[in-house]
């Protein structure tokens, strides 16, 4: 929101999008919705419109009285089976709003009902902040990359474990590398779901699903986090000129894809061993050619970009 309030002359002038916020949930303020306007400056600073009479009691009562045009789904990630999130792009493209989400459950687990209902309701299902947060990687391939195949790819696509072996590379502990990540607003208050490897497999699930068209299973990404290595040995390596990093892979195989995620050693000269940071990067393999997509060390504005690209291509289609 802080984004499209800062570019609201730019989308007024250059592109004649105007817009209003109708509706906001949180846990802390509930359920909030107003067809005629919120005051979306007062909501960035807490300060939120007294309870109504009858709150709406659910999503779906929520977004009947704010009768939005676009929603935006940004709840947290539920690795098992998407929800609530599913049920919360569902309703809104029934009451014919486009959907836009920066939450990779629902394409994992429910990609093709989304978008077969999107089109059937006219209407746009997009989802660019879900990997690398707003570089143009899934808006990119039907319009930059017309007849190319992708037969694979492979990257370092989670901030929270690079910034900890970059740490621990510099001397912290694996604990102090957590903590430090965690101070810089990266990792979650519970890391599991980087350290463990979660998050990289459900971004390689991602790219899988979309860019691949193959119907991926979660559970058939191998996966391995970075708790198993040694501070020593991640130091030491390190002193040779090497560097280990939690890479992703997805290569095309017959009519499927072999995915998995895993730490692997890579020689200076990779251009993923050189990533620092929260930075991460992809290397795409066509039939045609191989590029690479590199982001530096994105901040939340980042992810707020890619809602709002979203946002701009759903209201000007």
């Amino acid at each position: 929101m802080r984004l499209l309030i800062a570019k609201e002359t730019e989308l007024r002038r250059r592109y004649e999008v105007r817009w209003r916020l109708t509706g906001v949930a949180t846990r802390r303020a509930g359920w909030i919705a107003d067809p005629d306007g919120l005051n979306p400056i007062a909501i960035l600073n807490g300060h939120f419109p007294p309870p109504q009479a009858q709150p709406p009691r659910n999503a779906q009562e929520w977004l009947e009285r704010a009768r939005p045009d676009v929603f935006f789904e940004a709840s947290s990630l539920n690795v098992e089976n998407g929800r609530p999130a599913i049920e919360h792009l569902t309703a809104a493209l029934e009451l014919g709003a486009h959907a836009v989400t920066a939450n990779k459950g629902p394409i994992v687990h429910a990609f093709q009902e989304l978008v077969d209902l999107a089109r059937e309701k006219k209407k746009r299902f997009l989802y660019e902040a879900t990997v690398m947060d707003g570089v143009p990687i899934f808006s990119m391939f039907p319009l930059g990359l017309p007849g190319a195949d992708l037969r694979g790819f492979s990257g370092v696509l989670n901030s929270t474990t690079n910034v900890v072996l970059t740490e621990i590379e510099k001397g912290r502990s694996f604990d102090e590398a957590v903590k430090r990540a965690q101070a810089m607003g990266i990792a979650e208050t519970d890391p599991s779901a980087d350290l463990d490897g979660w998050d990289a497999a459900v971004k390689v699930a991602v790219l899988a699903i979309v860019l691949m068209r193959v119907p991926v299973k979660l559970g058939n990404v191998q996966r391995t986090g970075i708790r198993d290595l040694s501070e020593e040995k991640i130091r030491s390596v390190r002193n040779t000129g090497m560097r280990y990093k939690l890479v992703c892979r997805a290569e095309r195989r017959g009519d499927g894809v072999h995915c998995c995620v895993q730490p692997e050693l890579l020689l200076a000269g990779d251009p993923l061993a050189n990533l620092e940071g929260s930075s991460s990067a992809i290397r795409f393999d066509l039939d045609v050619f191989g590029f690479s997509l590199v982001e530096h060390n994105p901040g939340i504005e980042a992810t707020g970009y890619g809602l709002l690209a979203d946002f701009l291509r759903a209201v000007q289609q």
